[in-house]
């Protein structure tokens, strides 16, 4: 479910493949004109894929991103969507988990940061 408050990239596939070649080709990735639904798009692709430690099918990262912004987009809060995140890619690293939410937030949906910040105030990562 896409909240309406973000933006949605019409032709994902196509982005999901112009952003690596444009890449490659260019050493850096630029779309002067490009609307904010689609620079966050690209950013968020940037971001993502680029870390170490995310693992995505390329296809698949927006779809991931913008699961977890409709997650947020729900209600859901932030300590139930981690403990989503982590076994998703594998791993028990609350920067991980952090750093995928925030990054989904950020780029692909803004209009739903301080939702994300209010439900994360509290939060303390789980004892060692």
């Amino acid at each position: 479910m896409t909240d309406p408050r973000c933006g949605v990239v019409k032709n994902i596939r196509a982005l999901a493949v112009a952003v690596p070649v444009a890449t490659g080709l260019f050493g850096v990735v630029a779309f002067p004109h490009a609307p904010s639904a689609r620079g966050g798009a690209v950013a968020y692709l940037v971001n993502v894929t680029v870390r170490p430690g995310y693992r995505f099918a390329k296809p698949t990262t927006l779809t991931y991103g913008h699961g977890v912004s409709g997650k947020i987009a729900q209600g859901r809060g932030y300590a139930e969507i981690m403990g989503e995140v982590k076994p998703d890619f594998q791993t028990a690293d609350e920067f991980q988990a952090s750093y995928q939410i925030s990054q989904a937030i950020n780029e692909l949906c803004p209009a739903l940061i301080w939702q994300l910040r209010n439900s994360a105030a509290h939060h303390r990562p789980p004892a060692p």
